[in-house]
């Protein structure tokens, strides 16, 4: 039997079309249809069946996956052997929260290209979330995250980073005119300028105004760290991040922090993958790089 027919199979079901797994291993279509016929004939069962203008998986193609992904990977392990790591060819999906790919990983990034050239990394900028259900779901190779995320982790390994504070900012002006966050039962007409609605650090601080009871003009919502930092800097209005982020602009002044009853509040990045995932020697030299980066 080919592997690649094997391969062709998986992908299929991976991109959810004979169209799409045809764009992405580069075959024709016609290829593609063509590896699956020989697939079914030396398995003798029928993998999938055209229903209206698609085509669907038969009952018989579900329960052969598991047995396909078992191959491939049993396949992949003995490639690894006696392989370098700096002539190993893999791919490796990784979801990495927007904090963490802008501020962090760079130069572990740098880092883990020196060691592993051959691989190709593929970082997805997600919401925590969407990382942890990818993750459990196997849409992901690994995850950086964090664990504030809670629930839904039972079948992932969590290798911790670091911890980082938080801190509430705004801009000199804006401190100036609303100097207080630990006073209950404030209104204050000040927008709130944060991420996504599923965003950590937004629903730790919401719970913080909810229990202090203090209530802002309005929220702005966007998907960019960066431009929440710069609408902060020209006095649009407040936000809460990881100290990190903001640790050059509050020492040039250009950001202020202003004290809050939280301001003990540390969040925990993590590296995760799925319990059941072989970890190959380039998953493992990156969760390295990870873990080990806050001891150097």
């Amino acid at each position: 039997m080919d592997l690649k027919y094997l391969e062709t199979f998986k992908t299929i079901i991976e991109e959810g079309s004979y169209a799409r797994a045809a764009d992405k291993l580069g075959y024709t279509q016609s290829t593609i249809t063509f590896q699956v016929q020989q697939l079914e004939q030396e398995l003798s069962i029928k993998l999938f069946e055209k229903i209206g203008r698609r085509m669907q998986l038969t009952k018989a193609g579900e329960t052969v996956i598991p047995y396909v992904e078992e191959t491939l990977l049993s396949f992949t392990k003995m490639q690894s052997l006696g392989t370098s790591l700096a002539d190993m060819k893999q791919s490796l999906s990784v979801g990495v929260a927007e904090t963490q790919l802008c501020y962090r990983l760079p130069p572990l990034l740098k880092k883990f290209h020196q060691i592993a050239p051959g691989t190709k990394l593929f970082l997805r900028s997600m919401n925590c979330y969407e990382i942890r259900d990818a993750l459990v779901d196997g849409r992901l190779d690994m995850g950086i995250f964090y664990e504030n995320v809670g629930g839904n982790t039972d079948s992932l390994t969590l290798h911790k980073m670091d911890s980082h504070a938080m801190t509430l900012i705004a801009s000199p002006a804006t401190k100036k005119q609303y100097p207080d966050f630990k006073t209950s039962g404030q209104r204050l007409d000040l927008p709130y300028i944060i991420d996504e609605p599923n965003c950590i650090f937004r629903e730790i601080f919401t719970d913080y105004l909810r229990e202090k009871d203090i209530h802002l003009g309005h929220t702005i919502e966007l998907w960019s760290i960066p431009t929440i930092i710069n609408l902060v800097k020209n006095d649009m209005g407040i936000s809460y991040l990881p100290t990190f982020t903001v640790e050059k602009d509050l020492e040039e002044g250009s950001l202020c922090a202003i004290e809050t009853d939280y301001d003990h509040m540390e969040i925990t990045a993590v590296c995760a993958h799925h319990k059941n995932k072989w970890l190959s020697p380039v998953m493992q030299v990156f969760i390295d790089l990870l873990t080990n980066a806050q001891k150097s």
